[in-house]
């Protein structure tokens, strides 16, 4: 029997990810999920029962060991075959094995139901309801090995991630406790995984963030985010921002400010995260600290020469800075160089980008002229290139880009007809670019961040 489980075994993967973990011995033998033949054929063959069975009798460990091997490597293949594990009954027994006496067992059963979480929200919540939360937490303890501990972690990130639906506020509620102690860890891994698995936690709605920041959790985050785990860090404390007001305040409260050198981090990734995190900041006394933490030269940096996806980011933060900041602020927002690079991305692909970075503009125009410096800042659009820019998007084939121009140029920068009448300006664009920064805050969290 050992032999024969061997021989299936050889499906001998050696890799890590966000959704799967394999047990292997070979890291030179990595296989595709679901492509690997072995796998088609026990499927096929009908041998998935069969090892259920077995699971369920009192057998050697290391035969139960083995046999919890080929279910962990069958669960990360297709959904299919992810569900023909779930069929077969698997799933039970896998929960009564984490609390086995023999670690080896325990050990193989918590990979497997890492496998079985990740494949979505279906199983994943099976594996909630099945009660494995506090099974697999009671084996965290101060003498546990360290690869033990990071496989313990490992499947947290599998338990809080996908949504429709979310996991259940009691599975939050059963993980935050650990995740707070597992917050305090040195091992790298461990905190990696901790902080995936608060990523994925903090998304969705506020009664979501408010959960994990009333754990005090906040204060190790933006620790971290001076360390080596930047991405789920800021990933983490930037979905915190999204919330509301007094979320966001409390993340300021906690030193979030302090990532602003992570701004101008070699990493585009990691400038994307920090931009992500401060790009939510929308009242303007939150804006007032960043500027006072002289945030807009690396704002305006990353618009001219970050990477699209930086850029993007920081066309958010503008965009707040736009709808929340104060006549003074806006000022200098505009004295910062912010103008340039925006007219600039007027010629990208992208057209959400640029019906934002038009509705910037006109807003910025209609204030301007709230407070008769509108023929200044004309001047200045039009020095940078911008009118001719804005001019073209009028023959867009994206009929929102196409209106939105035309307002600007009939409105701000046509000279009056004969009959003294030009057209009216869309007096809901201020609506509006606060509509789809509001819309952006509470929706941007569901995008998914796999870990690099």
């Amino acid at each position: 029997m050992v032999l024969q489980l061997s021989v299936i075994g050889t499906m001998k993967l050696q890799k890590r990810g966000r959704k799967f973990k394999y047990r292997g011995k070979d890291a030179s033998e990595n296989t595709v999920p679901g492509k690997n033949p072995l796998v088609n054929l026990s499927v096929e063959a009908g041998l998935i029962p069969r090892l259920v069975e077995f699971l369920k009798a009192s057998l050697h460990p290391c035969v139960l060991c083995e046999i919890a091997w080929v279910l962990t490597n069958i669960a990360p293949g297709t959904s299919e075959q992810t569900r023909a594990v779930m069929e077969a009954g698997a799933l039970q027994p896998l929960v009564e094995l984490l609390s086995s006496s023999h670690m080896i067992v325990s050990e193989q059963a918590v990979w497997a139901l890492g496998n079985i979480a990740g494949d979505g929200p279906e199983f994943r919540d099976l594996v909630i309801t099945s009660n494995a939360i506090p099974h697999q937490l009671a084996l965290v303890s101060s003498n546990i090995p360290i690869t033990f501990l990071r496989n313990i972690t490992w499947i947290l990130p599998n338990l809080c991630r996908n949504k429709n639906p979310y996991p259940c506020p009691k599975a939050m509620k059963q993980m935050l406790p650990i995740l707070f102690h597992l917050l305090q860890h040195q091992d790298s891994e461990v905190l990696s995984d901790v902080c995936w698995a608060l990523s994925y936690l903090t998304e969705g709605s506020n009664e979501r963030i408010d959960q994990v920041v009333d754990t005090g959790i906040l204060p190790g985050l933006v620790e971290l985010s001076q360390l080596n785990i930047l991405t789920p860090s800021l990933s983490t404390v930037g979905n915190i921002v999204t919330g509301t007001d007094l979320q966001t305040q409390v993340a300021i409260d906690t030193g979030i400010l302090r990532v602003l050198p992570l701004l101008r981090h070699p990493k585009s990734a990691i400038q994307k995260e920090a931009a992500w995190a401060l790009n939510n900041a929308g009242p303007h006394q939150h804006i007032q600290q960043l500027i006072a933490c002289n945030v807009l030269p690396p704002l305006v940096a990353m618009l001219k020469t970050g990477d699209f996806k930086v850029q993007k980011e920081a066309v958010w933060t503008v965009a707040n800075f736009t709808t929340g900041g104060t006549m003074d602020q806006l000022i200098q927002l505009t004295h910062s160089g912010v103008l340039e690079p925006l007219v600039n991305l007027l010629t990208i692909k992208d057209t959400k980008i640029i019906i934002i970075i038009l509705d910037i503009i006109s807003f910025l125009l209609q204030e301007a002229e709230k407070h008769l410096e509108k023929e200044n800042l004309c001047l200045l659009i039009e020095e940078l290139g911008g009118v001719d820019r804005i001019e073209a998007l009028q023959l867009h084939e994206n009929h929102q880009v196409a209106l939105t121009a035309l307002n600007i140029i009939e409105h701000h920068f046509c000279e009056e007809e004969e009959n003294g009448t030009t057209l009216p300006a869309l007096d809901q664009d201020h609506e509006f670019l606060k509509y789809l920064t509001k819309k952006y805050r509470s929706s941007t969290t569901s995008k998914p961040r796999t870990k690099p």
